[in-house]
């Protein structure tokens, strides 16, 4: 990675978010624009979410970096954070909408190609409650740079 200082750019993000309950199956997609930047090794997405994820009025922000880890923090109506670390439970809070709670996080799988120009993020986890498994969710980013006319 080169030291630049600033970097952000305004990005298209296809998101593909997979979430499986038991046997139910669960898939959303989404493209929309947002903004892309390195900061101190860390690669960073922030985009507004929209109602078809049942987050409008939210803003996320994904910070990837260095290592297997992801930290996806949700400002506004929702207030959240998920700290994603391949091979590692964390304990997060996550507002349902209806109060915050508690729950276990525990990454299983991390890929990126994150360059300064862009590129692809995926990555894998479990969510438990009360060391109950409620979800296994997948997660893959691409981001396409927006170039000017």
């Amino acid at each position: 990675m080169e030291n630049t200082k600033d970097m952000k750019k305004d990005v298209l993000i296809t998101i593909k978010g997979t979430q499986k309950i038991g046997n139910e199956k669960d898939v959303i997609e989404m493209v929309t624009t947002g903004r892309f930047y390195r900061k101190n090794q860390m690669y960073y997405i922030s985009y507004e979410e929209t109602e078809a994820t049942g987050y409008e009025g939210c803003r996320t922000t994904l910070k990837v970096g260095p290592k297997d880890k992801v930290t996806m923090t949700r400002f506004g109506t929702s207030r959240s954070q998920l700290i994603v670390e391949n091979g590692i439970r964390h304990q997060c809070q996550y507002d349902t909408g209806y109060g915050a709670m508690t729950i276990g996080v525990m990454g299983n799988h991390f890929d990126s190609d994150l360059s300064d120009r862009g590129g692809n993020l995926s990555f894998g986890y479990t969510l438990d409650i009360e060391a109950t498994v409620a979800s296994e969710n997948t997660v893959t980013i691409t981001l396409k740079e927006i170039l000017a006319q």
